[in-house]
Order: C-alpha cells, then sequence, then structure tokens
C-alpha cells in the first residue's frame, strides 16, 4: 500500500512540475552526455597510448656518405644490444617508395625527389619504448649515423592535445552538472512548496520524515536515469553517425571506439545522474524545506 501511494505520488508530481521535469530531464542529458564523452575519450587516449607506445620506433638516420663497413657494425651493434627487440634496414629506395605512397596526393613534392636523395636508416624497436635515451646516448656519435628520432616524442605531442581536449570537456560536464543540480534542487523546492498542505496534514498525522521525502528523491531519480539514457542514446548516435560516419577515417587512425565501452557507459551514467539526483533532493529536503 505504501508503495502504491508513493509511487502515484512520483507519477503526479512528475506531470504536476512536466514543464520543470522536462528542462531537468535535458540539462542532466546533455551534462551526463558531456561527462560519457569525456569518459570515453580517457579510455580510449589511455588505448591510443598503451598501443601506439608498444609500435613506436627509433628511427636511425645515416649520413649520405656512410660506407658499407660502418652501416655494417651499427647492424651488428644493434642486433647485439639487449635493449633492442627488432632491427628493419631501409635504403634509399624503399625510402623513396614509402615516401611516394606518404605524399601520393602532391605529386609534384614526390616528383621534386629522387630515390639518390633520400636517407637510408634503421627503424629500431624497443623492448621498453622509454628506453630512447639510453639508445640515443649509445649511437648518437656512431659512425655513419646522421640523426636519431623518436617516434614517441611525435607521438607525445598528439597526446598533449588529446590530454587537453579531455581536461576541457570535464569542464564542460562539470559546469554542466553543476546546473543540473541546482535544477534539481530548484524542482524539489517548487514540488514541495506546491505540496506544503498535503505534507503539514501527513506530518500531523505521524507520517515520517522518510515516507514524505521519498516521492521528491524518486521524482528527481526518475527524471536523472531517464536523462542518463538519453544521453547514452546520444553516445550511440554519435558512434553511429559520427565517429563511424563522416569521421571513420580519423577514428580508424586512433583506434576506434569499442561497442563495449559506449554501453558501459549507460550503467554508469545512470549511477551517477541517479546518486547525485537523490543526494542532492535528499540535501535540498533536509536542511532548506524542512519537510
Amino acid at each position: 500500500m505504501r508503495a502504491k501511494y508513493v509511487l502515484s505520488e512520483v507519477l503526479v508530481g512528475l506531470w504536476r512540475n512536466v514543464t520543470m521535469t522536462i528542462a531537468m530531464m535535458i540539462t542532466m542529458t546533455v551534462s551526463l552526455s558531456m561527462l560519457g564523452a569525456s569518459l570515453l575519450m580517457y579510455r580510449q587516449v589511455d588505448k591510443m597510448r598503451a598501443y601506439y607506445y608498444q609500435e613506436v620506433e627509433v628511427s636511425i638516420y645515416l649520413k649520405g656518405d656512410v660506407t658499407p663497413e660502418q652501416r655494417s657494425a651499427l647492424d651488428g651493434r644493434l642486433h647485439a644490444d639487449p635493449l633492442v627487440k627488432e632491427v628493419f634496414y631501409e635504403d634509399k629506395q624503399m625510402a623513396y617508395e614509402n615516401f611516394q605512397k606518404m605524399f601520393q596526393d602532391a605529386k609534384d613534392m614526390v616528383e621534386s625527389v629522387s630515390a639518390a636523395e633520400m636517407p637510408e636508416s634503421f627503424r629500431v624497436k624497443l623492448n621498453d619504448p622509454k628506453q630512447f635515451t639510453a639508445i640515443n646516448q649509445q649511437y648518437r656519435e656512431a659512425e655513419g649515423v646522421q640523426s636519431i628520432v623518436d617516434q614517441q616524442q611525435l607521438l607525445q605531442k598528439v597526446f598533449d592535445v588529446l590530454g587537453a581536449i579531455q581536461s576541457l570537456s570535464l569542464i564542460v560536464a562539470a559546469v554542466m552538472g553543476i546546473a543540473a543540480l541546482l535544477l534539481v534542487a530548484n524542482t524539489i523546492q517548487v514540488a514541495a512548496y506546491s505540496k506544503r498542505r498535503e505534507v503539514a496534514v501527513m506530518k500531523l498525522v505521524g507520517a515520517s520524515n522518510w515516507f514524505i521525502q521519498m516521492p521528491f528523491v524518486l521524482e528527481a531519480v526518475f527524471a536523472a536515469v531517464l536523462g542518463s539514457l538519453l544521453a547514452g542514446g546520444l553516445l550511440i548516435v554519435t558512434k553511429v553517425f559520427v565517429l563511424e560516419g563522416s569521421l571513420q577515417a580519423l577514428t580508424n587512425l586512433l583506434t576506434p571506439v569499442d561497442w563495449g565501452d559506449v554501453w558501459l557507459m549507460f550503467p554508469i551514467l545512470a549511477g551517477v545522474g541517479g546518486l547525485i539526483s537523490a543526494m542532492t533532493a535528499w540535501i535540498t529536503l533536509r536542511f532548506y524545506i524542512r519537510v
């Protein structure tokens, strides 16, 4: 009987303040969408960092006048080095073919360069990509070596940009979350004020604070959970029509977002939205409305 009464009061309260309920749901949807996108980005950047850092190579470029003896001695040192996992030698012709593939859309640039002008290099994959400093110290003064480039340093610039986007999205999500919480508190206050006479009568007949407050708390939780479902739907739409649509080439380059991560956002967003809304409603009733 009590459960039936509480649920009926929740439905009545939602319908009575339908415009504010819709506004609260929309605000929750936007803020939780930003939160979900931020969490997905964090997971994706971590996956990208783990994947690409295992694939990065150290490029040891050779001088144009390097001798076969110098090249052979360097090759032997690299193969015997315990820090080195794999070694691949790229001659001038192979470097030119890779250059043609990389800049195939810039024909003028490709035609202005010949294979003889391309540098020879050793592409070295390390057992621990963080050991670049040790490799650089050992081989930068070796005979025939022109320069040493660590791809990890280039990737770090990309990850720095992605990290800044992560932080910005979290800040926006936090601002929207604060706006949503203020709207929840305001909605609860309006709902409690509109039912102040009923609340006073219930207090007179001995109803507990928990019984009086529960319908208001459930209203906020209902709006938050529905907003989280809409936020999850927005993430699905974004993945299907944006990440797998217009930006598919970019997402394939940066490693695609897994469906498992998207589905994982549903319980996380519902839990976060429902819990925070319930706490906000309870605090509002407890310290401001004092029903």
